[in-house]
C-alpha cells in the first residue's frame, strides 16, 4: 500500500488539501513535518496519532521532521481550547523541550542512512527576528478577516467571557512561518497534524505560496474520541502520559486493556503497526469471542512495547496477571512495585513477623477481615489467599519468609479484594 492508502485503511485521514495531487506527490519520497508544543514535560497518548503517522511515512521511505515548539510553545495554541493557556517560563519550557525530545527520539528512526528523521526546534529560526521585522515580512501576508474566520479563533471570539488575547491570536502566524521556513530550508512539502490544526496548516500553505511561490500540502488526522463520547486519553486520575514517572507502565498497559469493546479494532488501526491481515484476524476473533479479549491484549501489548520497550511491557503483563490471581514466584521487584500503587496498602511493624504471627491476627490487622471470628470463617470458606495461594489452614502462621523481597505480603479475599502488607 502507498502511504495514503495505508492512512485511509486505518481511518487516519480527516482532511487533505488535495488528495489526488498528494497521492501523486507521495509516489516518490517527500519531506513532511509535524509540530509538538512542549506544554508539559511529557507527551500523552493523544499525541500518538500524529507522531505515529510520522513514523508510518518514514517506514514507507519518506523524510519526517518532528518540530519541538520552543517558539510556538511559549505562546500557546488556542486550537481546541476554551480558555487562555498559562504562559510558561523559559526555564520550564526548556525543561519540557528536553524531555519531549527524548520521547520523540524513541519513536522515530534518526540513525537510518536512507531517510533519517530530523528533530528541530522552531525557536532556532525565530529567535533572531525582531517583532517589527516579523510584522513587515510575515504579518503583512495575513488578512485579519481570514484569521477571524478560522474555527479556533472564531469560537473563542464568540465567547465574550473568555475571548482571545492578541498573543494567542498571533499563534497562527508562527505556525505558518514554521511551514514556510521548513519548505525553504528543508524542501518540506507536507504538514500533518490533528484536525484542530486545519486552520493553522492552511495558513502555512498560503504563506508558503505567497513568500516562496511553492505549492505545498496539508493533511489532518482525526481527533480521537471514545465510543461513549468521552475524551480519549483521559481517565478519572487524569491524562495518560508517555513518561513512566507520570503514568506507570502498569497503568499505561491497563489503559489499553480497558478499551471499550466498540473501540478496540479502531485503536489497533490507529495506535499499532500491526498489518492489515493481523488486525483483520484479531477483528474476527473479537467478533467470535469478545470475552477472550484477544484484541485488547494485542493492543495493550503492542502499544506498551512501542512506548516502554519489551522488558517493561512484560513486567506490566505479569503485574496484571498477579492481580488476577497469577503466580508470584519469580517476579521481579520492579513488577511487584507496579502493584503497590494499585491496591490498598497497610504498614505493620516488622517485629510482628520476626517470629510467627497467626494468619487470623494478620487478616484483622490488615483490614481484610473484620474480626478474628470472621477471619476464621473466611479461611474455612476458602476465600483467603496468601501470595495468591489459597490458604485453608486455620493454624497458618506468617513470618518474614512469606514476604516478597523481605518486605511485602500480598493478601486477597475472594477474587478482587487485595491488600499489601508492608513490614516497616
Amino acid at each position: 500500500m502507498s502511504i495514503l492508502e495505508e492512512l485511509k485503511w486505518r481511518g487516519l485521514i480527516a482532511d487533505c488539501t488535495d488528495v489526488a495531487e498528494l497521492e501523486k506527490k507521495t509516489a516518490a519520497p517527500i519531506t513532511l513535518y509535524c509540530g509538538f508544543d512542549p506544554t508539559a514535560d511529557s507527551l500523552h497518548v493523544g499525541n500518538l496519532v500524529p507522531l505515529l503517522a510520522l513514523r508510518r511515512f518514514q517506514l514507507l521511505g519518506h523524510h519526517p521532521i518532528a518540530v519541538a515548539g520552543g517558539a510556538t510553545g511559549s505562546i500557546g495554541d488556542p486550537s481546541g481550547k476554551t480558555a487562555e493557556r498559562q504562559l510558561l517560563t523559559k526555564e520550564i519550557l526548556d525543561h519540557n523541550i528536553a524531555s519531549v525530545k527524548v520521547q520523540l527520539a524513541k519513536l522515530l528512526d534518526f540513525e537510518t542512512k536512507e531517510n533519517p528523521a530530523q528533530l528541530v526546534d522552531n525557536a532556532s529560526w525565530t529567535k533572531g527576528i525582531s517583532f517589527l521585522d516579523f510584522l513587515r515580512d510575515i504579518g503583512k501576508h495575513f488578512s485579519v478577516n481570514q484569521m477571524v474566520a478560522k474555527e479556533s479563533v472564531r469560537a473563542r471570539m464568540e465567547d465574550r467571557d473568555v475571548g482571545i488575547s492578541y498573543t494567542e491570536f498571533s499563534y497562527m502566524l508562527l505556525q505558518a512561518f514554521d511551514f514556510m521556513v521548513l519548505c525553504r530550508d528543508a524542501n518540506c512539502e507536507l504538514q500533518i497534524g490533528g484536525s484542530d490544526q486545519w486552520g493553522n496548516i492552511t495558513a502555512g500553505i498560503d504563506l508558503t505560496r505567497k513568500k516562496l511561490g511553492k505549492h505545498v500540502f496539508g493533511l489532518t488526522l482525526p481527533l480521537i474520541t471514545n465510543a461513549d463520547g468521552t475524551k480519549f486519553g483521559k481517565t478519572e486520575a487524569g491524562a495518560i502520559w508517555l513518561d513512566p514517572k507520570r503514568t506507570s507502565v502498569y497503568k499505561f498497559y491497563q489503559f489499553w486493556i480497558n478499551t471499550d469493546d466498540r473501540d478496540v479494532i479502531r485503536y489497533l488501526k490507529y495506535f499499532t503497526f500491526l498489518s492489515k491481515e493481523e488486525i483483520e484476524s484479531l477483528e474476527k476473533q473479537h467478533a467470535e469471542n469478545p470475552g477472550a479479549r484477544v484484541a485488547h491484549k494485542a493492543l495493550a501489548k503492542a502499544v506498551t512495547d512501542l512506548i516502554h520497550g519489551e522488558i517493561a511491557m512484560t513486567e506490566a503483563i505479569r503485574a496484571s496477571e498477579i492481580l488476577f490471581g497469577g503466580e508470584l514466584k519469580g517476579i521481579s521487584e520492579n513488577t511487584f512495585n507496579e502493584i503497590l500503587g494499585e491496591v490498598p496498602r497497610v504498614f505493620l511493624d516488622r517485629v510482628l513477623f520476626e517470629t510467627h504471627s497467626p494468619l487470623v491476627d494478620v487478616l484483622v490487622l490488615a483490614g481484610v477481615s473484620s474480626s478474628k471470628g470472621q477471619a476464621r470463617k473466611d479461611i474455612e470458606g476458602g476465600g483467603i489467599y496468601v501470595s495468591n495461594s489459597r490458604e485453608v489452614n486455620l493454624q497458618r502462621q506468617v513470618n518474614l519468609n512469606d514476604f516478597s523481597f523481605g518486605k511485602h505480603l500480598l493478601l486477597r479475599k475472594g477474587k478482587k479484594n487485595y491488600v499489601v502488607v508492608t513490614a516497616k
